[in-house]
């Protein structure tokens, strides 16, 4: 099973190759930044990935990002994020397309080899391994916050929509098309818990709910 790590501090990084090593997998790529694990990713299509969320250069969410967009680039790549903290936003961005192969457990709950071994096989097989409080702040977040289940795109169209944006301008502004904005637009009605009725005042609806966040 073929394996990228991602993560900035050395002992660590070589730590984990060890271990991968030993218990079977043959470790392909081993970086210490985001755009790094993102081209590694790109280049080696590995069954596994396995990123820290805290990386260069500002040390707080870079690794989180980088899954993130090695899910978009990759479609679908197993990726298991390892962090001493949970980053509620883009832990949301990394499992909002249901497709599974993903994972997220804090580095302190990872207590026994095989108990690790296994999650990172799980999240391969296109499986879930998620920490205990990575579950509980998702579901306090998601009970507080009406806009965390937008993605990051719907969040473009309604912050555009805020600035009173037509549709049109918002496909010219994001260079997508008139129907996909479309589309956005009504995923973001829906996910608000906005129904059916006249489009403008829905609209304002979901602009008023930006704005109070």
């Amino acid at each position: 099973m073929r394996v990228v790590v991602a993560d900035d501090a050395v002992l660590l990084r070589e730590g984990l190759v060890r271990l991968l090593g030993e218990n079977g997998f043959e470790v392909v790529a081993a970086v210490g930044d985001g755009p790094s694990f993102v081209d590694a990713v790109l280049a080696n299509r590995p069954d596994v990935s396995i990123v820290d969320v805290r990386m260069p250069p500002s040390h707080t969410d870079e690794g989180l990002r980088a899954a993130v967009e090695a899910r978009r680039l990759v479609s679908g790549t197993p990726i298991l994020v390892l962090s001493q903290y949970v980053e509620v936003s883009y832990a949301d961005d990394l499992l909002a397309d249901r497709r599974g192969g993903v994972g997220y457990l804090l580095k302190d709950r990872v207590a026994e080899i095989g108990e690790f071994v296994d999650a990172v096989r799980r999240v391969a097989a296109g499986g879930t391994a998620l920490d205990p409080e990575v579950v509980a702040q998702l579901m306090i977040r998601r009970r507080r916050d009406p806009l965390a289940t937008l993605t990051p795109r719907e969040l473009q169209v309604l912050q555009s929509m805020a600035t009173g944006m037509s549709n049109a301008a918002i496909a010219r502004t994001l260079v997508v098309t008139d129907g996909a904005v479309e589309k956005h637009v009504k995923n973001i009605f829906t996910k608000l818990g906005l129904p059916p009725d006249d489009d403008q005042h829905r609209r304002v609806m979901a602009v008023l709910t930006y704005l109070s966040r």
